[in-house]
């Protein structure tokens, strides 16, 4: 069964609402705090910034070691 074929036969990506009910939908989301457009989601950049944050906590509590004498 090819891609096209199984995306005809499935429903979930047709319309299957009436049209008045598709307006209340519509009219649902361009209302309130579903109508703010944000930034799409950037999980490399949520890692990178992980990886600073670490690496900098790591170098500080180094550097507090050797200060208080630990090492």
């Amino acid at each position: 069964m090819t891609e096209d074929t199984s995306e005809k036969s499935d429903r979930s990506f047709g319309n299957s609402l009436y049209p008045e009910d598709q307006k209340k939908v519509d009219d649902f989301v361009n209302r309130g705090i579903n109508s703010v457009k944000r930034k799409p989601f950037r999980p490399m950049r949520l890692v990178l910034m992980l990886i600073f944050v670490v690496t900098m906590l790591s170098i500080f509590s180094q550097f507090l070691a050797s200060w208080a004498g630990a090492y």
